[in-house]
């Protein structure tokens, strides 16, 4: 799955569009390099998103091409937030 589509499915980032502009200015890195909104992502995954002044690292512990809204913190596990709160 596109980085920027499990962004949007997982709900750590509310729109898709929104999810590929933060991949393409470069806030968000997969396995510890930098990554485009088309990069393939999969289980055991980490990812690192930059927002304001924090930083989060998120591993993906599954994917799903759609997953209802109360599932959908069981798609990933937050392994170290740097700010509290939501990550959108």
């Amino acid at each position: 799955m596109r980085l920027d589509k499990f962004l949007k499915v997982s709900r750590l980032i509310k729109r898709r569009s929104v999810a590929n502009e933060i991949c393409s200015s470069g806030r968000v890195a997969l396995n510890g390099r930098p990554a485009k909104p088309g990069a393939e992502v999969k289980p055991g995954d980490i990812l690192e998103i930059t927002f304001g002044q924090g930083r989060s690292r998120i591993q993906i512990r599954e994917v799903r091409e759609t997953v209802r809204k109360e599932q959908a913190q069981e798609l990933y596990v937050i392994l170290d937030s740097g700010q509290p709160g939501e990550l959108n």
